[in-house]
Order: C-alpha cells, then structure tokens, then sequence
C-alpha cells in the first residue's frame, strides 16, 4: 500500500517497525487495533501533535488497507536499555501491585504481550513511547480507549513502575 510505503513509513519505519523511541511499533499490532485508533485519529478522539497534520492526508477508505498492511508485518523485537528495571517491570506485568492496587497487565495484555483482538500488543514496542502514553494516561490527555482502565492502572502507578515496565515489555 503506497500510502504506508511512503507517508506512514517515515515515521513509523519500514513495515511499521519504527526505530525512533517517540513513534510506535505498528508491525503486529492488531488490524482491529490499528482501524479503532486510526478512526479515532480521524474523528478527533485522540489527539497527537505529530499525527494530526499526517491524519490529514488519510481518507477513511484508507483505514482498513493500512491496519491490514501493518497487521501482517513481522514485529521485530525491542532493545533492553536498563536492564536493572527489568525483574521489577515482569513482576509488575505478571502479578501488579496489590498494595497499590494496579492490576497484572497479562490479565489484558496476554501472557507474552501479543495482545488480542481487544488489547492491543505491547511486546517490543519501545520504551519512550510506552511511558509517553501512560503519562497521557496518567494526566488524562489521552482520551480514547478504555480510558477509565488504564486512567486507573497509570494513576496508581509510581513513575518508576511505569519505566520497568516500559523496560519488560520493550525486551518481550
């Protein structure tokens, strides 16, 4: 599809497996995922300073083409940069924190961060950008999506919890 040969991949790389920490990982993320998000983007329910002016160039009949293209794309794997984070962000993934009341992100997320057709995939996705949405979360500049879910897990989240793990699902 040229317009994501051409316009998406300058951001977000070539099969949607960008290398710029800020840009997310769109290789393997879910068709269904990508469409809500894209759509989304398109009506104003989510917002991006880098997206908006891009989203304008997309026609709606555009949508289900790219989330195909991207869907179908190898994922190609994250790169662990503090590798110190890493025990905690797994137990915080797989267990949560049940003094503060976060939720284990398996419970949505699946076993290995592959995601499915409701949560997206997370395994790989780079850690700058992980940590960027969950602030979005946290402070509530991010708007679509289950909102009240995840408001609730970034909120209880020290910012510290967040980075490990950014830094656990960047190395899934």
């Amino acid at each position: 599809m040229q317009l994501a040969t051409t316009v998406c991949a300058a951001c977000h790389g070539e099969g949607g497996n960008s290398v710029i920490p800020t840009v997310p990982r769109l290789a393997g993320l879910q068709a269904a995922y990508i469409t809500k998000q894209l759509k989304d983007y398109l009506a104003g329910k989510r917002k991006s300073d880098m997206m908006t002016p891009v989203i304008a160039s997309v026609d709606e009949g555009d949508v289900a083409g790219l989330a195909t293209y991207f869907a179908k794309h190898k994922p190609q794997p994250g790169q662990v940069q503090a590798p110190q984070l890493i025990a905690l962000g797994k137990a915080l993934f797989e267990d949560g924190n049940t003094g503060s009341g976060v939720p284990a992100c398996v419970g949505c997320h699946q076993e290995d961060g592959a995601g499915n057709e409701r949560y997206p995939r997370v395994a790989g996705q780079h850690q700058a950008y992980t940590i960027d949405q969950m602030m979005h979360f946290k402070n509530g500049t991010r708007t679509n999506d289950r909102i009240k879910m995840m408001r609730t897990v970034a909120e209880r989240m020290t910012d510290e919890e967040v980075r490990a793990v950014a830094e656990y699902l960047a190395g899934l």
